[in-house]
């Protein structure tokens, strides 16, 4: 997959990744940006060179409560300021690091530490796991004491482990991704020279940093220079990738939010002039519905980045009439590619097509279909990937190792099109594709039409099982303020698709409900969806249901 876009002009489709771990791109980041602020959390902050004085310390302090290189370390917590020092401190341990959402229940915590073989978990309280814990306040460690350097750990970067990051469960039982320190370090390096116009740059004491080859014009944001706000959950690969070792590596300032609050996110932008907002398209809508939305200042902006789901094209056009300097570029990834392989470019002058997921970064091929059976140009089929980022495998699965890794391509699941321009489009998860009478139906283009559709604020299709014609396409959506539901609307909705599909690809029914369930990382849990129109009857009857025979479908 190729392009001849003008960013590959100062981003090389290869880069030279220095075999280090990832302790080496904090220290570098603190010898390039010092007394610069790094996390500002309410009224509470931490600069570069304190993040890194108070890792070191939380480094030595877990070697003398007896964590030896190697052992698992949960960080069980919320965005808050002793977040990033956790991370770094395990790491610069040589210990490995394990995510553990704060929103899981207590069995879910005690099931993935114990799956993981944690020694320890840092938190705000005990999670009732039997694992030891490590407490902090959410700003410090009451027991542990700032060092210049951290204790002297060998490992090999590529074979010992820097995550064991789970996945987010939404088709079965979380497995434990087990990512290498060459893996962190490569994905941290390919996102933020591919959005900075950068390349790395090894330092004389063992650690990396980036010099910025991109010009001024290009990229008006400089390193060292950027502000964006910490919303991404940093328990989910976005924001441990993005919202932490980007972050750093770059330079950035992070303005930390340990929960999404849309008022709160738009009064941060305008006080803070934010340079660049990352998130979740739910996220996106979320801010600009917002009733402040309309006096707040968002012209700082410059960087708009979006993950984890697709950015409806009704969306994307709403941003960019609110944030008129900002570059819109989505990423695509998983957590099995540490977070990503794609990124749409951020040079200002380069090609970018809405609704689409960018270009591979440095280093990552993209193939779709099996890759012994590419498809034809132009088609759609399922995504298959291979980088340094991928994955060792999953923990102690190796039948679902060996399912997912083939010959070292990574099966992502995802049906994607890669158009004449090299742009990758996510058509959709495959197991998200229906089949209706035979035809395959892919629920992202009925979802994008009625996003666009001023009486829906969000939407989601999904295939409900008919021993008939197999399975039924059927919407649920969470109406715009003001709106009624009601049999005129759906039919209304269901009217207007019917002029842009096929017949086999209709909705069959429309369901109101006032919220879409999603996870974490902001992905609509379709699972869930279907069990509350099916096995627990949750949603109840439609609001509207299309006549059998009233069409040729």
């Amino acid at each position: 997959m190729t392009t001849t876009a003008g960013w590959r002009t100062w981003v090389p489709e290869h880069l030279t990744y220095p075999e280090v771990p990832v302790g080496a791109l904090l220290d570098g980041a603190a010898r390039r940006y010092g007394e610069r602020v790094a996390f500002r959390h309410h009224d509470r902050e931490i600069t570069f060179t304190g993040l890194w004085r108070a890792a070191c310390g939380l480094a030595h302090h877990l070697h003398s409560r007896g964590v030896a290189p190697g052992d698992v370390v949960g960080v069980h917590l919320p965005n808050v300021l002793s977040y990033p020092v956790a991370y770094y401190g395990i790491l610069l341990a040589g210990a490995t690091f394990t995510p553990v959402s704060p929103q899981l229940p207590a069995e879910g915590v005690a099931g993935q530490l114990a799956d993981a073989g944690a020694v320890l978990v840092i938190g705000l309280q005990d999670t009732g796991s039997g694992v030891p814990l490590l407490a902090t306040d959410g700003v410090g460690f009451a027991e542990v004491e700032d060092a210049d350097t951290p204790p002297v750990v060998d490992l090999d970067p590529t074979v010992a482990r820097a995550h064991l990051a789970y996945t987010g469960g939404t088709t079965g039982s979380p497995k434990g991704v087990v990512l290498t320190h060459a893996n962190v370090v490569t994905n941290v390096l390919q996102y933020a020279c591919h959005g900075s116009g950068s390349r790395p740059v090894p330092g004389v004491a063992g650690d990396v940093g980036l010099e910025q080859i991109g010009p001024p014009e290009e990229w008006p944001i400089r390193l060292g220079e950027g502000l964006g706000i910490a919303v991404a959950p940093w328990f989910h690969a976005m924001g441990t990738i993005g919202g932490i070792g980007v972050a750093v590596v770059s330079g950035a300032t992070s303005v930390v939010h340990e929960r999404f609050d849309p008022a709160r996110l738009l009064a941060d932008v305008a006080t803070h002039r934010a340079t660049t907002i990352s998130g979740a398209p739910p996220l996106f809508h979320a801010v600009l519905t917002h009733p402040d939305a309309a006096d707040r200042d968002l012209t700082s902006v410059r960087t708009v980045t979006s993950g984890a789901a697709p950015m409806p094209l009704a969306l994307a056009h709403r941003i960019a009439e609110r944030m008129p300097e900002a570059v819109i570029v989505e990423g695509y990834g998983m957590t099995e590619a540490t977070m990503g392989l794609t990124m749409g470019a951020t040079a200002r002058s380069a090609h970018r097509r809405v609704g689409t997921v960018g270009v591979p970064v440095p280093d990552t091929e993209i193939r779709l279909g099996a890759p012994e059976e590419p498809v034809a140009p132009g088609e759609a089929g399922e995504v298959w990937a291979r980088g340094p980022q991928v994955m060792a495998g999953y923990l102690d699965r190796p039948d679902a190792t060996a399912e997912t890794l083939v010959d070292g391509w990574l099966r992502t699941g995802d049906v994607g099109v890669v158009g004449e321009d090299g742009q990758l489009e996510i058509v959709d998860r495959a197991k998200d594709m229906l089949l209706y009478k035979g035809y395959n139906v892919y629920p992202r283009e009925l979802e994008e039409l009625l996003v666009a559709r001023p009486e829906v604020a969000s939407a989601a299709v999904v295939g409900r099982p008919d021993p008939v014609v197999g399975e039924e396409p059927v919407a649920v959506v969470v109406l715009a303020a003001g709106q009624e539901a009601g049999p005129d609307l759906g039919a209304a909705l269901a009217a207007a698709l019917d002029e842009h599909v096929a017949p086999y690809k209709r909705l069959r029914a429309v369901h109101v409900t006032d919220a879409l369930p999603v996870s974490a990382a902001g992905k609509v849990l379709k699972r869930e969806l279907r069990d509350q129109l099916g096995g627990d009857g949750s949603l109840g009857a439609p609001v509207w249901r299309r006549e059998q025979g009233s069409d040729r479908g």
